[in-house]
């Protein structure tokens, strides 16, 4: 099993099937992780059963043959169908307090949370969880109905109160990464500025060279 990062902050890559398909997945995932990314998620959300397996096994590799991390969005039968690391649950999936008795206690297990009050939940049954997502610190695209933005204040106050490591999430990117840092998450998440455009090596290098500014 792959340790979560110890170091931090480290970058977090989450796959977006409007940039990446199963012709591309593979390449993109071992040059973000080769850039620096140290945890990366897939996540689908528009695709069937069959091919979120079918293309989950294909980044399971990439993360494998380079010593990523891998979680899987949302679904824990999928990720332990590909023998994922973890998985990552929002408010509304399955309740974490379930997943360690199923999957193991090596099983790493994020949380997304939105607000203060979550965090706090989140503390209360820490020993279910390995971390959790704070955010969308800033406006998003990726999901179709985002939460409301929480802002860097809120990131910085979420940090403070959470007994779990923070990862910080939402329409991140490397002008607005100061900000982020200043609230010292252990890691943060990007979808859009790793793999929308360009090369996912020089832009997880990017991003990993200003996070080593933090």
């Amino acid at each position: 099993m792959v340790e979560f990062p110890p170091e931090t902050p480290f970058l977090y890559g989450i796959t977006d099937e409007r940039f990446l398909n199963p012709f591309n997945i593979v390449e993109a995932v071992e040059r973000a992780i080769l850039g620096g990314a140290k945890v990366i998620q897939y996540r689908a959300k528009r695709k069937s059963a069959r091919e979120m397996y079918e293309e989950a096994l294909l980044v399971r590799e990439a993360t494998r043959n380079h010593d990523a991390v891998f979680i899987v969005n949302d679904r824990l039968d999928l990720a332990l169908a590909v023998e994922a690391d973890g998985v990552h649950l929002g408010q509304s999936d399955l309740p974490f307090e379930l997943v360690k008795g199923i999957a193991g206690e090596e099983f790493i297990v994020g949380l997304s949370t939105h607000n203060l009050e979550q965090v706090r939940e989140a503390n209360e049954k820490k020993e279910f969880l390995d971390y959790i997502g704070f955010g969308p610190v800033f406006p998003t695209t990726t999901k179709e109905n985002p939460d409301p933005v929480t802002g860097v204040e809120l990131l910085c106050r979420a940090v403070e109160l959470s007994e779990l490591p923070v990862v910080a999430i939402g329409g991140i990117n490397p002008s607005n990464l100061e900000d982020v840092c200043r609230c010292k998450p252990a890691g943060v998440a990007v979808v859009r500025a790793l793999f929308e455009k360009g090369d996912p090596f020089v832009n997880a290098r990017e991003i990993k060279e200003r996070l080593s500014g933090c």
